[in-house]
C-alpha cells in the first residue's frame, strides 16, 4: 500500500472484505465499532487511490482522506474500544478518550478552515494541513489510537497496539514526510488481527474477553 493507485486500491478492497466478515462475525452491538475497525480502513485505501488518480493536489478526495485519517480515527479508535470494553476496565481508558475528544475536535477546526493538499512523492504520497502546532496534533492523536489499544482489557487488541505503534515509529523513521499517509497503510494492514478479535467474541451477551 501506499506504492501506487492500483497497491491502495486492491489492499483496500481486500481490508474491506475482512472487515466486512469481522462487522458480519460479532454479535454484540457494543462490538460493532471496533469490528468494523478494518472496514473504515479499509474504504481509506480505496479513497487515497483516487487521491493517487487525481494526482494529488487539493480535491474531494484529498479532503475525504483527511477528514477520515485525522480527526475520524481519532475519535473512532478510543470510543470503540470503551465501548467493548468490560465495565470494570473502561476507567484506564479515561485519558486515551479525552485526548481523541480534544484531538479529533481541534483536527476537525483545522481542516474546516484550511486546505488540505496532498504531494505525490514517488510511491508515497504527502499530506499538508498546516497545523500551527503539529507536535502536540500527533502526541495527541497516537496518545487517543495506540493507547487506547494498547490499553483494551482484550489481548488481541493490545497486538493490534503493539503492531500499530511499532507501525508508527518505522514510518516517522523512514517516511518522516509522508507519516499519516504510511502510517494510516500499515495500520490497515494490521487491523487483519482483528478478524481474529471477531471470531473470539461471544456470539450472546455476556462478559468479555
Amino acid at each position: 500500500m501506499c506504492w501506487s493507485a492500483t497497491a491502495d486500491l486492491t489492499a483496500g478492497v481486500f481490508i474491506s472484505a475482512i472487515g466486512a466478515v469481522c462487522v458480519a462475525r460479532v454479535r454484540r452491538v457494543r462490538d460493532l465499532p471496533l469490528a468494523a475497525l478494518p472496514l473504515l480502513l479499509g474504504a481509506h485505501q480505496i479513497v487515497e487511490s483516487v487521491v493517487w488518480d487525481s494526482g494529488g493536489g487539493a480535491g474531494p478526495a484529498t479532503t475525504a482522506w483527511a477528514v477520515i485519517a485525522m480527526p475520524l480515527l481519532a475519535i473512532w479508535i478510543p470510543l470503540a474500544v470503551l465501548v467493548a470494553s468490560p465495565r470494570g476496565s473502561r476507567r484506564r481508558l479515561a485519558v486515551p478518550v479525552a485526548s481523541g475528544v480534544a484531538t479529533s475536535g481541534a483536527l476537525s477546526y483545522y481542516l474546516a478552515t484550511r486546505e488540505v493538499t496532498a504531494d505525490i512523492r514517488g510511491h508515497t504520497i504527502g499530506y499538508a494541513v498546516h497545523l500551527p502546532q503539529p507536535e502536540i496534533a500527533v502526541a495527541g492523536y497516537l496518545l487517543a489510537t495506540i493507547g487506547a489499544l494498547l490499553l483494551a482489557a482484550d489481548r488481541t487488541v493490545r497486538l493490534l497496539g503493539v503492531l500499530v505503534a511499532a507501525g508508527a515509529v518505522i514510518c516517522a523513521v523512514i517516511w518522516r514526510m509522508e507519516f499519516v499517509s504510511t502510517w494510516c497503510a500499515f495500520a490497515a494492514l494490521a487491523s487483519l488481527v482483528m478478524l481474529r478479535w471477531a471470531w473470539r467474541r461471544p456470539a450472546a451477551p455476556g462478559p468479555a474477553v
